[in-house]
């Protein structure tokens, strides 16, 4: 797995992928650019599934979103930095560390965070700026202390407990994670091979553990896990046959089937089974980590 990065997207194809018009570092314009990706650009686990351990460079990760897929935090705020940069933002990667229910907050480098400055229409004002959170952000939130509502969620900012100079963001209780903190500090994409190696292959990994998917819209939150698949708001549906699964995973989260052989659709399936019946008999659906 290559841990150095080349820093270069394609922006026309990347802009394309995200449905937009290039335009000028502005607040309206950021807010465009995170909402589309969210809304096409699925948080998925699929190469760890896979038995692959990705590479964190952005022009990788942009090639594989350029295909109809995603990844998770990693590779999703990677890229979407680059882009940033590439469009004249001042973009800043942070070590971070999200924190699943029963665990300890800390900065564990299981997250990459990014944070966006001086926008001409807030000089003064900071901003989150997260692709990579799954179920957690729409749009951007200022690093101002508050509540913010985004469709049924409503999350929170604060002064970070565990790292000083640091922010915290807590996710709803209605998230699948408790929280984020992110230290001021800024990282590069090497801090976090270490930890990308041990989520990717690690049997302790929920990306190893669960297949899964996320995409956050205006109104609420897809997920699948697994065989189920679930809408916030909204209920819990089973996807028994491969046939529904998979045009589930294509017309819900837009990850086209084609994309894989026949063997790795299959090896997809067997394993989604297995997780579910592992599951269903009373063992536990571990949440991702980042």
């Amino acid at each position: 797995m290559g841990t150095s990065s080349s820093e270069h997207v394609d922006v026309p194809a990347y802009l394309a992928r995200l449905g937009l018009e290039r335009e000028p570092p502005g607040l309206g314009a950021l807010f465009r650019l995170h909402t589309a990706h969210v809304e096409r650009v699925p948080y998925e686990d699929f190469e760890v599934q896979l038995g692959r351990v990705t590479s964190l460079d952005p022009a990788v990760s942009f090639s594989r979103i350029a295909a109809g897929r995603g990844g998770y935090c990693y590779h999703l705020n990677g890229a979407f930095s680059a882009l940033l940069r590439a469009l004249g933002y001042q973009v800043t990667r942070h070590p971070s560390g999200a924190q699943l229910a029963g665990d300890r907050a800390g900065i564990h480098l299981n997250h990459l965070a990014l944070t966006v400055t001086g926008l001409p229409e807030t000089p003064e004002v900071g901003w989150l700026v997260d692709v990579g959170l799954g179920d957690g952000l729409h749009e951007p939130i200022p690093l101002r202390e508050g509540e913010y509502k985004q469709g049924p969620l409503v999350f929170r900012m604060r002064a970070s407990g565990v790292t000083p100079g640091g922010w915290r963001f807590d996710h709803d209780p209605q998230g699948s994670f408790v929280g984020m903190d992110f230290a001021p500090e800024a990282a590069v994409l090497a801090d976090f091979a270490e930890k990308h190696v041990e989520l990717s292959t690690s049997a302790d990994s929920g990306f190893v553990r669960t297949l899964v998917l996320q995409r956050r819209d205006a109104e609420g939150v897809d997920a699948l896990r697994a065989l189920t698949l679930s809408g916030l708001p909204g209920g819990k549906t089973v996807l028994d046959s491969p046939a529904e699964w998979w045009t589930a995973i294509e017309d819900v989260f837009g990850v086209p089937r084609a994309g894989f052989t026949g063997e790795e659709q299959d090896r997809l399936w067997r394993q989604a089974v297995d997780q579910h019946q592992r599951h269903t008999a009373g063992g536990s659906e571990a949440s991702p980590s980042a």
